[in-house]
């Protein structure tokens, strides 16, 4: 069973628990909300994929996918528009704003399943490849800019926390040795020590708050940052 989740934004009831028990079924991880509104208040940077409405109150999906894609916590999220209004002009609008697909309504469950999956294989690593960002809940870096944001807060690291924080973020679970990170982020200097490692982490953990706890220790084996 995977562990993608997903979101599913509609203002019909019905439709979002057809397409909740469906997804389910194939594995995935299902929110829903029936409103942007509703969706607006949900910590968004967690999903892999959002099911978006176009035809909604208020907030229209085509706004909603705007505030989205201009929030650096949520930019690189892929977006399905699921909608009834399917003109040219609509799609274009919807790809204009950075959705990935769009589907009109009425459509087959099987259809927009195998889009999913499509969609899902082609974005499921974090890191995009026009954005370049990688995330986890409010903790996004920027890897183009050099930047650390927790929410829209920037974080100020050195070089080798910043390089140690993505080799942990791109690599969540996975555990590395000291003798690991000494490769891959001081690679070939020279003089360098266990203890340096351990120091680096330890003002890391301090500087991006909550997310410290994340770093974990694993006695005898080294560093993962742990997600859930």
């Amino acid at each position: 069973m995977n562990e993608y989740r997903i979101l599913v934004v509609d203002d019909e009831e019905d439709l979002c628990e057809i397409l909740k028990f469906n997804l389910e079924t194939e594995g995935y991880i299902v929110d829903t909300a029936n409103s942007a509104e509703e969706a607006l208040k949900i910590e968004l940077n967690k999903y892999n994929l959002i099911l978006l409405d176009v035809m909604m109150g208020e907030i229209s999906g085509f706004k909603m996918a705007s505030m989205l894609k201009k929030n650096n916590k949520t930019a690189s999220i892929p977006i399905i528009f699921i909608t009834a209004k399917d003109t040219e002009n609509d799609k274009l609008t919807g790809f204009n704003l950075g959705a990935d697909d769009y589907i009109s309504k009425p459509f087959s469950l099987k259809e927009v399943m195998a889009r999913i999956k499509a969609l899902l294989r082609r974005t499921s690593n974090i890191v995009r490849e026009d954005r370049k960002l990688i995330g986890y809940e409010n903790l996004v870096i920027d890897i183009l800019k050099k930047k650390v944001y927790i929410g829209e807060e920037e974080i100020s690291l050195t070089k080798k926390e910043f390089e140690i924080l993505i080799l942990l973020l791109q690599n969540k679970n996975r555990v590395y040795s000291r003798e690991d990170i000494l490769n891959k982020v001081w690679h070939d200097e020279v003089l360098v020590l266990d203890r340096t490692i351990d120091v680096n982490i330890t003002r890391l953990r301090k500087k991006i708050g909550k997310y410290g706890k994340n770093i974990v220790t694993r006695l005898g084996y080294g560093y993962c940052f742990e997600c859930e």
